[in-house]
């Protein structure tokens, strides 16, 4: 029987995985460290108590029983290495699992600058784990603040480094959220400053004129102060050390400054970018080995106009279902489809009910209006993997 592995459960793994259980004569293998597949852009309404855990998760056990397939299996481990030649995963239990295809959808992390100290005790919202503490961090400054409030009023800061799509919505969430705390409340002591630091002339590079200027317009009316064409140089326990000579007491940081592939995809001896990213050919394959195709975040992928795609949870979608369609396609000796990423359109959540959406590049909403659209792109994805893990769930328990 051919074995297909899937190395990680985000989302370009899950919408391969949906693809491949279509073929009910393949042995399926989904390989991930965690047992839930993180809904990432979502992790801003938990922050802002807005959801639970098990509203930004979708447990992977429960997910895979619920997809029926005879021979699916979910193997909750970290795989560690690749040996190409022997087409075989080796994990951090010393497992070795043997692939005819695979499909590597690791996915990527935060990039700390190596230079910069005291940067791994700050806050990774890419990380479950990590999304949580800087919650509970942020909900304690909002205590610290008026716990003596009576006696003195102390200037609370903190500072967003990075103002890409991530650096952007968090810093809008928490400014919205801490207002709304204090206006609820009727605090005497208000005085809690958020900063968002770019290197950039703007915020959102990459991003359309129009998305920019609207997302910098709600920023503004939010009280965040933005500092741009800015680095952080360096950080101790008070300040954050600024390339335009100034220095920043903070109470806690959050660095956005940037994504890089996963640790299993940068050790690999493979032609990547500077990011780590897996370079792949027009059917998203390894040049060098041909059963092996890249999705999501782990590869580098261009449009037919040679472009380079931004990272996102669309381009995830369309790089995990056509990998996933092309290996089907490999078993029936039909052709593949080489790959043609679009755009879309963006989605950015600007603290509250509020969002800009900009769709083709054509139309532009801004407001409640768009959040409703946000949030039913985000319902649209999440109620099939629902009604799969409810299914799992009656078949894991009457085993």
């Amino acid at each position: 029987m051919i074995k297909v592995v899937i190395l990680g459960g985000g989302y370009g793994g899950i919408y391969a995985l949906r693809q491949l259980v279509k073929n009910h004569n393949i042995k399926i293998t989904l390989v991930d460290k965690n047992t839930f597949h993180n809904l990432q852009p979502e992790v801003y309404d938990l922050i802002a108590n807005k959801s639970n855990i098990a509203d930004v998760t979708i447990d992977l056990t429960t997910l895979c029983y619920g997809l029926r397939h005879d021979y699916l299996e979910f193997k909750n481990t970290r795989a560690e290495d690749i040996d190409f030649d022997k087409q075989t995963v080796h994990t951090s239990e010393k497992e070795s699992i043997a692939y005819d295809y695979l499909i590597i959808a690791t996915g990527s992390r935060t990039r700390f600058p190596k230079n910069l100290n005291n940067l791994k005790y700050t806050n990774d919202l890419k990380k479950l784990n990590r999304a949580l503490y800087f919650k509970q961090n942020f909900e304690t400054q909002l205590l610290k603040k008026i716990t003596d409030e009576a006696k003195k009023c102390d200037n609370t800061h903190i500072v967003v480094v990075g103002a890409g799509l991530s650096g952007v919505e968090i810093t809008a969430e928490m400014a919205y959220n801490s207002r709304k705390f204090f206006k609820r409340g009727k605090f005497a002591c208000e005085d809690m400053k958020i900063s968002l630091v770019t290197s950039g002339d703007s915020i959102l590079p990459g991003f359309s004129s129009k998305m920019i200027t609207a997302s910098h317009r709600r920023l503004k009316s939010l009280g965040i102060n933005i500092i741009s064409n800015t680095k952080l140089q360096n950080t101790d326990d008070d300040y954050l050390y600024l390339s335009n000579g100034k220095k920043i007491l903070y109470s806690f940081v959050i660095f956005a400054g940037g994504i890089e592939s996963a640790n299993l995809t940068l050790k690999l001896d493979l032609e990547k970018n500077h990011k780590g990213q897996v370079i792949v050919d027009e059917y998203l394959r390894i040049p060098k080995y041909q059963n092996i195709f890249v999705v999501g975040d782990a590869g580098e992928f261009k449009n037919i106009k040679g472009e380079t795609m931004t990272e996102n949870v669309i381009l995830a979608k369309t790089t995990g279902i056509l990998a996933a369609k092309n290996i089907l396609s490999l078993l029936a000796n039909k052709k593949m489809q080489k790959s043609n990423p679009k755009f879309k359109g963006t989605l950015i959540a600007l603290g509250g009910k509020y969002a800009v959406c900009d769709i083709y590049g054509i139309f532009q909403i801004e407001g409640f209006m768009a959040y409703l659209i946000k949030k039913y792109v985000f319902l649209r994805y999440r109620w099939p993997l629902l009604k799969y893990i409810k299914i799992g769930y009656k078949i894991f328990y009457n085993r």
